[in-house]
């Protein structure tokens, strides 16, 4: 099982300045079993191993998080219940000054999306993370940015004018 809680600011990535840090990368598709107002349930499979994670409501930049090993044939079963699309993505680990950013280059019916992340271990830290040059606007806040719902509606559907207000 990994963190019980799950603090993270998310932000839109502008040029690729991060590739030249990338450590790593990771091909990664996910779908959503269960969502509800106040949790989600998602299947990953992350390379060569898979997990189903619970994910509570976020509260400020804070959400309980528990996510637990499966072997990857069952999360392959499981993906084909999941209703909405499944998210495909490959997930590059950018460190910056020891903070474990990830930037996630998205595909499919969300291609043309670029995300960075960062997991902290409060609050406070996370306000207080540097931040990369290569960031553009933080929609940490903003749910049309949360996997499970570019699950349900993909970056494909939107429109023109929700694109450019994020200069996508």
């Amino acid at each position: 099982m990994r963190m019980a809680v799950e603090i993270e600011r998310k932000f839109l990535v502008v040029g690729d300045g991060w590739q030249a840090e990338s450590a790593g990368s990771t091909p990664i598709r996910q779908g959503y079993l269960a969502r509800s107002a106040s949790a989600i349930v998602r299947l990953r499979i992350a390379g060569d191993e898979a997990f189903v994670t619970i994910k509570g409501k976020t509260d400020g930049l804070t959400r309980p998080e528990f996510e637990y090993a499966i072997p990857v044939a069952d999360a392959e079963d499981l993906l084909k219940l999941c209703e909405d699309g499944v998210i495909e993505k490959v997930r590059h680990d950018v460190p910056v000054d020891a903070a474990p950013w990830t930037v996630d280059v998205f595909s499919g019916d969300n291609a043309g999306l670029v995300f960075a992340e960062v997991e902290c271990p409060s609050e406070e830290a996370a306000e207080a993370v540097l931040l990369p040059s290569w960031l553009g606007r933080e929609v940490s806040h903003d749910r049309r940015f949360d996997n499970a719902s570019l699950s349900r509606r993909p970056f494909v559907q939107w429109s023109d004018e929700e694109k450019a207000e994020f200069g996508l």
